[in-house]
Parts: structure tokens; C-alpha cells; sequence
């Protein structure tokens, strides 16, 4: 059934009308957009979205939802470096009441049951994780489960870092920031270590990044079903 729903939200599109735009760090631009009435998502889905004000190469691209539903808006956060694409170069000349088109939501990547949680976000990869952690607080977690997020960026950079310490401290859930690949695996020995097969493992980030920590997990004994993967391919 999931993956007929989410061929019915491919062929849906909306418009999008854009709000504000902000810098969270270096190279990292939020775009904030008006939310459907209609439109719904799990808090760590995907859209596609679709640039119209102007024709540019390969005009539509997959993007994980930064907001939670909750929040009422569409959040895309992405990064963007000194020789954008097209499609990023046309997302920073969006002017207030300018649209774009969002086909979706879709994806797996969501939290759907009360086990202990691991949270594995690599740089860009905080996105779909920002949301299911917003979502988390919105909601207020009921099961008593730890949720521990591991921040890893090795630039230090941390986009959101002042709202996940926000969120931190009004809920359960644990954050630990790392800029090492050694730090992040001792971190996850822990947490494997003392919860073993009835933890859940939630893996956003690059692509290299997310099969590297896919094959860890799976090598000290995690089960493949208990492992969530979101890979960022570059654009």
C-alpha cells in the first residue's frame, strides 16, 4: 500500500508560495514556503520540487521537508556552494509571492513505533531529522523511549544547532554534536551496545556517508530491518 500512496502523491502537484529566505550557516540557505491546507506529511518524508519562473537544467529535484507538519509551513534547507546548479541558482532569486512546485510527500523515513531511538545526521542530512525532532517536541513523546541524536559535521558548522539545543532541553531527547568518524562510531558502540536489537537506527547525510554508517551498523550486529536510510545525492 505504501508504495501505491506514494505514487498517488507523485502525479498531486501544488504550488508553493514562497515566503522569506534565511542563511543558517557558510553555505546553507533556508527557503520557508506557504503550506495547502490540503497538503500532509510524515514528519522525515520527501517532495520533489519544481522550479517555474524560469526554465532552468533538470528543473526538478528531491528535497527532505526541514518543518515539521506541525509547524504549518514547508522549510527546504540545502546547501548551496560557489558554483550552484541551476535549480539552486533560481532558489536564490525567489522573491516574495514567486512560486515553485512540490509534487509528494513520500518516503519511509519517519519514526512509527516507541522503540529507543538513534538519530545519525551527517551535515546537510540534519534535515529530514530536524523535522522528526520538532514533530517529537510538538507532539511530546509518550513512551518513556530514549531518542539520542548524533550530529556529525566536520566543518563544525552545525546549521539548526541553536534550535536542537532549544528542543533539547524542553525533551527527552539527547544531543551530542561530533566532527570525527571515530567520535561517532564509539557513539553508536554505546548506544548498540546497550540496546541492541530493540533499537531503531535513523541514518541521514550524504550518500557515501549513510552506506559507510549502514555497513558499521550492520558488521556490530544490527539487524537490516531496524535501519532507516536517507542519502543526499550532490546537485
Amino acid at each position: 500500500m505504501g508504495f501505491f500512496k506514494d505514487m498517488a502523491a507523485m502525479f498531486k502537484k501544488r504550488e508553493l508560495l514562497f515566503i522569506s529566505s534565511s542563511k543558517e550557516a557558510e553555505d546553507i540557505y533556508t527557503f520557508i514556503f506557504e503550506k495547502h491546507s490540503d497538503l500532509t506529511w510524515q514528519a522525515g518524508q520527501y517532495g520533489l520540487f519544481s522550479i517555474t519562473h524560469r526554465k532552468v537544467k533538470n528543473p526538478t529535484k528531491p528535497f527532505s521537508i526541514a518543518s515539521a507538519p506541525s509547524e504549518n509551513v514547508i522549510r527546504l534547507t540545502m546547501r548551496i556552494g560557489d558554483h550552484p546548479s541551476e535549480f539552486k541558482k533560481a532558489m536564490l532569486e525567489l522573491k516574495q509571492g514567486m512560486t515553485i512546485k512540490m509534487s509528494g510527500s513520500v518516503g519511509a523515513f519517519s519514526m512509527q513505533d516507541n522503540s529507543p531511538s538513534l538519530l545519525i545526521a551527517g551535515g546537510i542530512g540534519i534535515t529530514p531529522i530536524r523535522s522528526i525532532v520538532k514533530q517529537i517536541e510538538s507532539e511530546g513523546s509518550q513512551s518513556g523511549q530514549p531518542i539520542h541524536l548524533l550530529y556529525l559535521d566536520s566543518g563544525q558548522s552545525f546549521p539548526y544547532k541553536e534550535e536542537l539545543d532549544s528542543i533539547s532541553s524542553r525533551t527527552a531527547i539527547q544531543v551530542t554534536y561530533l566532527s570525527s568518524r571515530e567520535d561517532l562510531n564509539q557513539e553508536i558502540d554505546q548506544f548498540a551496545s546497550q540496546y541492541k536489537d530493540s533499537g531503531k537506527y535513523f541514518v541521514a547525510g550524504p550518500k557515501a556517508m549513510v552506506e559507510s554508517i549502514t555497513d558499521y551498523l550492520q558488521k556490530n550486529g544490527i539487524p537490516k530491518g531496524n535501519i532507516k536510510k536517507d542519502a543526499f545525492f550532490g546537485y
